[in-house]
């Protein structure tokens, strides 16, 4: 006897990851974590849970982190936040590129085009993204920057006093990113970043 029940979407699984050497050590509250997870509360319409780690500066660290989120977790996306400037102790990048089995250099080139909007220093910045494929789990990692303000910037893009997109954030690109590595169909809010996908990958509205 055959079964028609449909396997249940699997819960989005995100990994927060704040570097900071200070943070970490508690001489000042982390805002990274904090301010990633009120921006996805208010764009993402699928339900999720969040995976957090507050680390330092410290590459090996990093790394081990990531593998963790990415393998032993399952997350599916995982956003870090710090330590991707040009000091010595910036070594964010460094880290994401080593566990990554495969780079995508779009997401960073993305977000150093919106932090021009407001710095000329945006081009110091070393953002950058993969993809962690490891025993039948792909998971998107991506490197944002440390402020708050910058982090919402890029991750929903930028808007004129009437609302017209300015500059397109990075969020939009990847729920469908997360299709192609066969994880979770995400959907957003449309006001606070519309997620982009081909018309041939779009599901019916509450469809599982």
């Amino acid at each position: 006897m055959t079964s028609n029940t449909v396997a249940a979407e699997p819960t989005l699984l995100i990994g927060l990851v704040s570097v900071s050497d200070r943070a970490s050590g508690g001489v000042y509250a982390d805002q990274g974590i904090p301010a990633l997870q009120a921006w996805l509360a208010s764009a993402l319409t699928t339900p999720f849970r969040v995976e957090t780690r507050l680390i330092a500066d410290e590459r090996a660290q990093i790394e081990a982190t990531l593998t963790e989120l990415a393998d032993s977790a399952r997350c599916h996306l995982i956003l870090t936040t710090g330590g991707t400037g040009p000091a010595r102790r910036d070594v964010t990048p460094e880290a994401t590129l080593a566990v990554g089995t495969k780079e995508m250099p779009g997401f960073g080139e993305q977000m150093r085009q919106i932090s021009l909007h407001f710095v000329p220093t945006a081009i110091l910045s070393r953002q950058t993204a993969v993809i962690r494929e490891s025993a039948g789990h792909a998971a998107l990692i991506l490197n944002l920057p440390g402020q708050p303000k910058a982090i919402a910037e890029t991750l929903g893009g930028l808007k004129d006093a009437d609302g017209k997109p300015l500059v397109g954030g990075i969020f939009a690109a990847i729920p469908y990113c997360i299709d192609l590595i066969g994880g979770p169909y995400m959907e957003t809010d449309a006001a606070v970043c519309p997620a982009f996908r081909p018309k041939s990958a779009i599901r019916p509205q509450g469809a599982a």
